[in-house]
This record gives structure tokens, sequence and C-alpha cells, in this order.
């Protein structure tokens, strides 16, 4: 299983970045959680859009869908005429709520590039030997966290925005690959729902996680403390999400 960060800033995207989106790739099947702005130009750039199997939205903020526009503009009016709808995840209620910004033929068209699904906490989605699992986590409701899932058990967590608790550690267990939020720096932890890095490589060690990514960060932050404050309480293998960095899990690769 090979895991892309296509973006990993948070709220907004600084010099290079974009904002939150992630392409899972195993055995044929190529799935995009999360479509935050920026992310379909550096998608472009690794894999042809067009051959995605599904998009997962973890939740209603707008640094994670913002780009569900571009990619209907593309499958819509794709050189070879309008492509088959692409699968697309999100949670109850929100696809209406995006084509609230949309005229009368652009939400036709919104509806026409997308078979919408509603995400279900433990409804688990398999593509061939992939399976994509969402589990509620604790930040605005409803928010999914995402586990992805080889055939011989390699575990890829993706928390999405969330405070710490059990619900997050529930989906983290024994991920062999944590993509965990680290929005916060440490003088904000607890003022809103989201982990600073100590907080995130708290829940790496609780999880018994493999190796932890943190992301969803703030172009402001101390990426140099929050990656020393991480390890500090991981005492693991630890790294900052950058975009394009990619990461190969193997057969039987688990922590």
């Amino acid at each position: 299983m090979r895991v892309t960060v296509l973006g990993s800033s948070a709220s907004y995207a600084g010099p290079g970045q974009a904002c939150s989106g992630y392409l899972v790739e195993h055995a044929g099947a190529r799935v995009l959680m999360d479509c935050g702005n920026g992310v379909v130009a550096n998608l472009a750039a690794v894999a042809d859009p067009t051959t995605l199997d599904a998009v997962f939205i973890t939740h209603e903020h707008p640094d994670h869908f913002l780009d569900i526009y571009a990619l209907a503009a593309l499958l819509r009016y794709a050189p070879q005429g309008p492509l088959a709808p692409l699968a697309l995840w999100l949670p109850p209620g929100l696809f209406e709520r995006i084509g609230y910004l949309l005229s009368e033929r652009g939400r036709t068209e919104l509806a026409e590039a997308f078979v919408v699904h509603e995400l279900t906490a433990e409804k688990t989605v398999r593509f061939g030997e992939l399976t994509i699992t969402p589990r509620l986590v604790d930040h605005i409701d409803p928010t999914f966290a995402l586990m992805a899932e080889s055939a011989s058990g390699a575990r890829v967590c993706y928390t999405s925005d969330t405070a710490p608790g059990p619900t997050v550690l529930e989906a983290a267990r024994g991920a062999s690959l944590l993509i965990a939020e680290a929005t916060l720096p440490q003088a904000y932890q607890d003022r809103a729902a989201h982990l600073t890095a100590a907080q995130a490589g708290d829940l790496a060690r609780e999880a018994q996680a493999g190796h932890l990514i943190l992301t969803h960060i703030w172009p402001t932050n101390d990426k140099v403390a929050m990656l020393r404050e991480a390890q500090a309480a991981f005492g693991g293998n630890v790294s900052i999400a950058a975009e394009f960095d990619t990461y190969d899990l193997e057969e039987g690769d688990t922590p």
C-alpha cells in the first residue's frame, strides 16, 4: 500500500502547499482521502485524477473539501466528453450544502459528476484488496477518521481533525502508519478540538502505532519544535508531512 501526501496544511495553504488530501493506492485501487484546496493540482502531478476509484470527505470544513468543485469540472469537461460519475463518500447532508454556492446548472453538473454515498461509522467500503473504514472522532459533528487496510493487514489511520480522547485512540490503535493532525502550537493546547504535536505523539504511543506522520499544520507553526515534542511523547519514528511525500507499506508491515 502506498500513501502520497497531496496537502498537509491546516485552514490555509502556505507557499507550495495545499490543504488536506492523501492518495492511497493498493493492488490497482486508488482512493483519495479529503480534497482540500490545491489537492487536485497536486493529484494530477502524481496520478491521472480520472483513474480514482473513490473520494472520501471526512467533514464539512472547507479545507477538507473545497477542491471537489475543481474535481467535478475535471470530470464533466474531460477532452473525450463527460466521464462516468465518481464514487463520493461524505457525511450526511454535506453534498447538498456543497451545492449551495452553485447555480442551478452548477448543482446539476455537480450531481452528474459523482455517485454520492453517505458515510456511516464502522461501515467498511471495499475496493478490491483495499478497504476503507470510517470511525467517528471528536471535532465537529460528524467528523470521521479513515482507516485504510490491505488484505495483508497493513493499516493506515488518517485521524482527520480531532480532539484527543478514546474515539481517535480506537481508530488509531495498531496502525502501521498514523497520519495524525497536529494543528495547535503547544501554547494553544485545548483551545480548540484539535491536537498538539505532543498530543499526537501521546496518541501514537497509546495506539502502539508504527510510524507517526504529523499533518494539518498551520504554515506559521514551528515544525522543528513540533517534531521534537512529538518524538519526546511517542518515542518512535516521527515525520512531518510535506506535499508529495510517499510512504510504502509492504505485506505484513504492521507495528
